[in-house]
């Protein structure tokens, strides 16, 4: 199967089926627990069953893994999907056009493809291994800034404990929190941002495994907060913290998160 034709093909039922719920108190209604262990919306349940059934009747992997429904055997041969049918929950339900789709394919726990669209604007990233980064068909790379004081940067800190974002927080020029890390790797990919740093540990696989590539694939650098290579269990009840970044500032910035 071509996955980036068939996530296009998923991106346009879930737009045109959520539209009556972006920016309605509707689409923000708790439906039940997610396997996560955060609350699933209506928005979520809806756009995630469209996918789910999508890839039941075109299977692509073996194993699919959502923020929502946690892992489930698909009628694919081999590797896995990890899917978060909105990223950006808060942000769609509030109105705010900074929401997406998430997917990625990986093999032997390897992520081979990545897709990532902004539900509110159409605006479409993916990414191949090995074979470059693309925003709506265009190859994209990271930014060239090379001083912390002239970088943008989008940063969450601990909510009850800020303090480790606090020092880098004051070297750089801007920050930028837009609410959906998918999106924010991308952002980190096409150069509209210089870093993406995420210290809550709270990050899981389904969030950013497809703009983990998407942003490798541009230039880009994402580990640890140790600058060692980021690895998600397959299993959307554990978290990470990440640091995403165009390369040039990536050792600066563990420096001053330390």
């Amino acid at each position: 199967m071509d996955f980036i034709r068939a996530c296009e093909e998923v991106a346009a039922v879930v737009r045109v089926t959520i539209a009556d719920l972006v920016g309605a108190p509707e689409g923000g209604e708790y439906i039940a627990m997610g396997a996560d262990g955060t609350p699933t919306k209506r928005i979520d349940r809806v756009a995630e069953e469209i996918a789910i059934d999508y890839f039941a009747r075109h299977p692509a992997s073996r194993t699919l893994v959502s923020e929502e429904l946690g892992s489930t055997t698909m009628g694919g041969s081999k590797g896995t999907i990890f899917l978060d049918p909105i990223d950006g929950t808060y942000n769609a339900v509030a109105g705010i056009p900074f929401y997406a789709l998430s997917i990625a394919y990986a093999e032997d726990g390897i992520v081979q493809r990545g897709y990532v669209k902004n539900l509110a604007t159409g605006e479409t990233f993916y990414a191949l291994r090995g074979r470059g980064a693309y925003l709506d068909g265009q190859p994209i790379h990271v930014s060239q800034t090379t001083l912390l004081e002239e970088s943008a940067m989008s940063v969450y800190g601990r909510k009850f404990d800020p303090t480790p974002v606090l020092y880098i927080g004051r070297k750089l020029r801007r920050l930028r929190l837009f609410g959906a890390s998918a999106l924010e790797l991308c952002y980190v990919g096409c150069g509209r941002i210089d870093g993406f740093i995420d210290v809550r540990g709270t990050l899981r696989v389904t969030d950013a495994a497809a703009g983990v590539l998407i942003c490798e694939e541009a230039g880009g650098r994402v580990t640890d907060l140790d600058g060692n290579v980021i690895q998600f269990p397959d299993e959307v009840t554990v978290g990470r913290c990440l640091i995403a970044t165009n390369g040039v500032v990536h050792n600066k910035v563990i420096e001053y998160l330390r």
